[in-house]
């Protein structure tokens, strides 16, 4: 049980007492952790099969301590899982996009999109959509549950052990107090051919991204396109495989589409993998080969696959680390909500920032070529370069991310006189941070600087 703790903050070993759950059974569904926390598994009481029973009960009033130690009424490992996973998204999807994800429904839309005019499609969609404000879970427009589940059971632990002060390892390096990341994914060969001209844009702010390319069917990808971005800095990624939204329809075409996704990804010595349109199933990931994913949103309204992973910290799904997509895409907003400001996007990256998360965006070079658009995206590069600039966020690319996040789940923190040192390969750009309770609440500290309560 402390491991997902230990990934999560990087404790020190045996600094915490031990977390226990009750043997359980029966079915999973939704409960209340605490103030607003919305759980999904199975619990020793409270359970709901639909979220609206969730708030009839609150969990942690069966929480009992042991010692230094806590007996919890659920898996807290689990719990968390179950989010990450999106292993309760099937509970919540409406009659009307249970036919719409019918197999038959999709693969006639997919045989058709290319023949309807795009006003057609965009009204389709808007129509799909049109229940998005009615959803309160996850919640929008960014969700930290699994997160707040973190720090909730960190502070119950420190109260149960009279520790008031907790080191771990900061979660981004040299102490920056969150992360951006850009990313690109060229859907069209005229998305393809603006490439170069996005490039100039995102240098002129002083911003790199990573570029994720459709390897079959939908244009040519040639070698000097591929060095192009390389040479220049910027990133080249997997996209799909031919973007025709079937990667995860059945197991075994899966497996052969997976086969094939990996052997692009040798050819090109690429590292990161978007699935087409978000589509996505984690529990499927043990076939793939690259070293990180980018197909998870953290709430996702506007997806044509609903759910979210409620959290803005990268995670692992076995050996694949999930970079989740933390900002509304560019597609969403201008033609779903059909908003020509960056004012929610400003609003996310402020409540992302306040959890020292990773902010991650998807803007596609297709959707740019347009000048409306493309004002849109150069407000943003603005705001962006300033934000980095003033606050010190890190602005990696996202393999940068990926090499990070590893090197940091492999150090650990050893005490050493009047202190703590983190020990293991790239240890030297690590900070040592402080979880700290006062008057029960939890607030972090970053080598003896104060930052925003959690």
């Amino acid at each position: 049980m402390n491991n997902c703790l230990s990934e999560y903050f990087r404790v020190p070993d045996d600094v915490l007492g031990e977390v226990e759950s009750s043997p359980l059974s029966g079915d999973a569904g939704f409960f209340r952790f605490g103030g607003d926390l919305i759980c999904y598994g199975q619990c020793s009481s409270g359970v709901a099969l639909h979220l609206d029973g969730s708030l009839n009960h609150d969990s942690s009033q069966e929480i009992k301590l042991k010692g230094e130690g806590l007996a919890l009424p659920f898996q807290f490992s689990d719990v968390v899982d179950n989010l990450r996973r999106e292993h309760y998204e099937q509970s919540l999807v409406p009659s009307r996009e249970r036919l719409v994800s019918h197999e038959l429904v999709r693969k006639t839309y997919y045989f058709v999109r290319g023949l309807l005019p795009v006003s057609v499609r965009r009204h389709l969609q808007k129509v799909y959509f049109s229940d998005w404000r009615k959803r309160s879970f996850p919640a929008w427009p960014v969700d930290f549950t699994v997160d707040k589940l973190h720090a909730e059971l960190l502070r119950i632990l420190m109260q149960a052990s009279g520790q008031n002060r907790i080191p771990f390892i900061w979660f981004w390096p040299e102490g920056a107090p969150s992360c951006l990341i850009m990313t690109h994914d060229v859907e069209t060969a005229a998305g393809r051919d603006f490439t170069p001209q996005l490039m100039d844009l995102d240098d002129s702010y002083g911003i790199k991204a990573s570029f994720q390319v459709i390897p079959e069917q939908r244009y040519k990808v040639s070698d000097e396109y591929v060095q192009a971005i390389r040479t220049r800095g910027f990133e080249f990624n997997i996209h799909d495989l031919n973007h025709d939204g079937h990667l995860y329809r059945e197991r075994i075409e899966f497996l052969k589409r997976a086969a094939r996704i990996n052997e692009y990804f040798r050819r090109y010595q690429a590292r990161g993998f978007r699935a087409g349109a978000m589509y996505r199933n984690p529990d499927w990931y043990d076939a793939f080969e690259f070293s990180y994913d980018m197909s998870v949103p953290n709430v996702a309204h506007l997806e044509p696959k609903r759910g979210g992973c409620c959290t803005v910290m990268p995670f692992f799904i076995g050996n694949i680390l999930e970079l989740p997509l933390t900002a509304t895409q560019d597609y969403s907003l201008f033609h779903i909500l059909n908003d020509y400001s960056i004012d929610l996007w400003k609003k996310q990256l402020g409540l992302i920032r306040e959890n020292h998360g990773l902010m991650s965006f998807i803007a596609h070079p297709d959707y740019l070529i347009a000048g409306k658009n493309r004002a849109v995206y150069e407000s943003l590069l603005d705001y962006l370069q300033k934000m980095v600039a003033s606050e010190g966020v890190w602005n990696p690319l996202p393999g940068e991310v990926d090499l990070w996040w590893r090197a940091r789940r492999e150090m650990k923190l050893v005490p050493r006189e009047n202190g703590w040192k983190v020990q293991g390969p790239g240890a030297e750009r690590a900070r040592i941070a402080y979880a700290v309770l006062e008057d029960g609440r939890l607030r972090f500290e970053v080598e003896g600087n104060r930052v925003r309560s959690s």
